[in-house]
């Protein structure tokens, strides 16, 4: 079948599920994969219409090898790999789908609420290691979750967290009233989140704004025993500030996104494998987020 244009991806998961590569075809477009080796990346964007980007940075350098480039795609919702003002610059758009993930994130946050506050990884690696630990677990129903970051990740959590009976108060400067109150939960300062809630979930984009937008002053804060949550980007809790709130019990229990680097922070995180769950990035992708990204992109750029 002849194809019209080249459609460059950096992003393993793209248009992987179903027919949605021969639809590509059907549109007269050639899907080129890019294998992770950032020394052909240049060359092989050189002939596309389109790059599909996924974690690899999209900077100026990598635009100017793009003479025929129309526009970026994100697969996905954060920007934070996308330099948004060279590609103004060059008049190329930038889309995402945002929305597309906000459940499968919001499931898998919940599912770490409940893996922590129910000592399900001590029970496992007790079990797996000959052992019978057993851990008095708490009940999540009359505890407080604070979300910072109601956009909707943040508002699918909240539903969620409101079905199995937690309070909610969330931070978001452009949070809407109505759809909060309508929802059951309280909008607050984030200091009054930071110190009301026994369970603190960050759920804000990244960036320079962002980074360490959790550290030493907010975690002192907070509750003794809090349970924070980290399913935004890597960089918005700061690990050392964690791992000491750890230590001393200020933070009773831990979950960091996006330990793929073996940093002295990172391991240090993973010194506490009964209270803290870390892992690689995975709260996005799954099969059904997968569909609806496309479905959300192809709709686009149709």
């Amino acid at each position: 079948m002849p194809t019209d244009f080249t459609v460059l991806t950096t992003s393993p998961g793209f248009a992987t599920r179903g027919d949605h590569a021969e639809q590509l075809a059907r549109a007269g477009a050639h899907l080129l994969r890019h294998a992770q080796d950032d020394a052909e990346l240049p060359e092989l964007v050189a002939g596309a219409r389109y790059l599909v980007a996924g974690l690899v940075p999209v900077d100026a350098r990598l635009l100017d090898a793009a003479p025929g480039l129309r526009g970026v795609l994100k697969h996905g919702v954060g920007l934070d790999s996308i330099d948004i003002r060279a590609c103004s610059q060059r008049g190329l758009p930038v889309l995402n789908t945002p929305g597309a993930n906000a459940s499968a994130v919001a499931e898998l946050a919940l599912g770490a609420i409940f893996a922590l506050w129910r000592n399900t990884v001590p029970g496992h690696l007790s079990v797996t290691s000959g052992g019978w630990d057993r851990r008095v677990g708490r009940e999540l129903g009359g505890a407080t979750l604070g979300i910072l970051g109601f956009g909707q990740i943040g508002r699918a959590l909240a539903g969620l967290a409101r079905g199995i009976g937690m309070a909610v108060i969330a931070h978001d400067p452009w949070a809407d009233l109505e759809t909060a109150r309508a929802m059951g939960v309280t909008l607050a300062e984030r200091e009054a989140v930071l110190r009301g809630c026994d369970v603190l979930s960050v759920h804000v984009a990244g960036g320079p704004d962002t980074r360490g937008l959790i550290g030493v002053p907010e975690i002192a804060m907070m509750r003794p025993g809090t349970t924070i949550l980290n399913f935004a980007r890597g960089g918005i809790v700061d690990l050392d500030a964690l791992h000491a709130a750890l230590e001393t019990g200020q933070i009773g229990r831990g979950r960091a996104r996006r330990l793929r680097d073996r940093t002295p922070q990172t391991s240090r995180i993973r010194s506490f494998p009964i209270r803290a769950c870390s892992s690689r990035r995975i709260p996005g992708p799954t099969r059904t987020s997968r569909c609806c990204a496309w479905a959300r992109w192809s709709s686009t750029t149709s």
